[in-house]
């Protein structure tokens, strides 16, 4: 049995589990990748953050994944022009900023700021990081809602999110101009 049919096997049995280890896996690959990209030497790896990414990923985005993607799937069957783009905009509306929202809020408070400063983070980049997804995201959902299969859908949605996560990382001018987030500043 190659890689791939255990994992498929692993969806089938535990696919909570999975999901969530999956998310925990990819988001932990992103941290280090982006901390790589933008680290001036090998000894300032914070591997503290990439703990923190991770827990996010395993705690928080693959029970979330699981739960929304199979929820969609059940209200909204269908993979048809219109169902799909009625799930891409639902999406957009209801689970990308909430798990936006919690992202900031639980790196925030992991970091020891207080309410008021996490209030005052999202207010200040919330808005700016959702509309800069806005040229990603509904890309990335349509090809999600559209081609694969429900049970596969947290893994492609993890996978978006690491290049996303990299992109938010980065020393990305047109993310700085846009007023967009810079996850570097915010996850030391």
């Amino acid at each position: 049995m190659g890689p791939l049919s255990w994992y498929l096997k692993m969806l089938d049995v535990r696919p909570l589990y999975t999901k969530s280890i999956s998310a925990g896996l990819i988001y932990a690959a992103a941290d280090l990748t982006a901390q790589m990209m933008t680290m001036e030497s090998w000894g300032s790896l914070n591997i503290i953050r990439t703990l923190r990414m991770s827990m996010f990923g395993l705690f928080f985005l693959g029970p979330a994944q699981h739960v929304w993607f199979n929820f969609l799937g059940r209200i909204l069957p269908k993979r048809d022009m219109t169902t799909t783009f009625k799930k891409l905009v639902v999406g957009q509306i209801f689970y990308g900023p909430t798990c936006t929202a919690v992202f900031f809020i639980y790196n925030a408070f992991l970091q020891g700021e207080s309410a008021s400063e996490v209030g005052s983070r999202l207010r200040r980049d919330l808005v700016p990081t959702l509309t800069g997804g806005l040229m990603y995201w509904p890309v990335c959902d349509f090809f999600t809602y559209k081609i694969i299969p429900v049970h596969l859908q947290p893994l492609m949605n993890s996978s978006f999110s690491y290049l996303w996560t990299i992109y938010l990382t980065g020393d990305n001018r047109s993310l700085k101009s846009t007023g967009g987030w810079n996850l570097e500043k915010h996850m030391i």
